[in-house]
């Protein structure tokens, strides 16, 4: 949906892409947050023009550059063009795409893929989760694309540092947290250390899931859908192209959070609520899933 669809009608939803350089963990960070695999396992995320999914059981379809679009295989997504795709449209069912829709970027660092390619596509954001290797956390080439985004998307956008159990002893792990943290203050909206794949397989072991740092991270991250929320029921335009929060004009009325993912009393864990009619099959493995106890 572009801006002018936006307009058209129905109240777009937040659109949060996901970032970072080549192997930072964005194909995993995908799969934790709708709890399955948006590609084929033999696709390749990083071979791919940016793969914007939302809810929903369309057929895919491929937007030119142009605007003009066509359906696709999803099975041969590879063979689409991508110097010449502005981007590939998805629509799954999934918890999370009912209050955002996620944009998967390719990395920003791939040496054979024009910067066009995903350049375009950043007027369409309004906040970003940034994937940055833990090994070598916050690189000079992420913070010079950094250094570009504007204020509005900085202060609702997430930095994890992925991939940190390769960390192997506290030293280390504390020295990367402390040298991001000085080389980004002020630039998100949150940072969080986190190993995206443990949090992946902990299921419904809470420790695990907490130990993994995903806790922590997908708790704020609810705070920041329903900030968006409440932003983008305010200006049809993408926050990329807002220069400051104190442009958006002001609500009429108070905003409504997200239907699926609503706050908890300060100490508790972010709740979903679930009706008695919901079977196990029924219950979704989507972000919301292990920071919910079960009633």
């Amino acid at each position: 949906m572009s801006v002018g669809e936006a307009a058209s009608g129905t109240r777009r939803k937040p659109r949060i892409a996901l970032m970072g350089e080549f192997s930072a963990g964005k194909s995993t960070l995908s799969n934790l947050l709708m709890g399955q695999r948006p590609l084929p396992e033999k696709v390749t995320a990083t071979r791919l023009s940016p793969v914007w999914i939302t809810y929903g059981t369309r057929a895919p379809y491929r937007v030119d550059v142009d605007g003009t679009t066509e359906p696709v295989d999803i099975e041969n997504l590879e063979g689409i063009p991508v110097e010449q795709t502005r981007n590939i449209r998805l629509f799954l069912e999934s918890d999370i795409l009912e209050v955002c829709d996620l944009i998967d970027f390719p990395g920003i660092s791939d040496p054979n893929m024009s910067s066009a390619v995903w350049e375009r596509m950043l007027p369409e954001v309004d906040a970003v989760i940034w994937c940055t290797h833990a090994t070598q956390a916050w690189r000079q080439s992420e913070a010079a694309v950094w250094n570009d985004m504007p204020e509005a998307v900085r202060e609702n956008s997430i930095l994890l540092i992925t991939r940190f159990d390769k960390l192997t002893n506290e030293k280390d792990r504390s020295r990367v947290i402390k040298r991001v943290s000085r080389e980004t203050k002020g630039q998100f909206g949150g940072t969080f250390p986190v190993s995206l794949l443990q949090a992946i397989q902990a299921g419904d072991d809470y420790d695990r899931w907490d130990s993994s740092g995903a806790g922590p991270f997908t708790a704020h991250l609810i705070d920041v859908i329903e900030k968006l929320t409440a932003l983008t029921a305010r200006t049809e335009l993408p926050l990329y192209n807002v220069d400051s929060l104190a442009d958006v004009p002001q609500p009429v009325a108070a905003a409504v959070s997200p239907r699926r993912v609503q706050r908890a009393p300060d100490g508790a864990r972010p709740s979903r609520p679930r009706t008695r009619a919901e079977t196990p099959e029924d219950l979704p493995t989507s972000i919301a899933d292990p920071i919910v106890p079960s009633s």
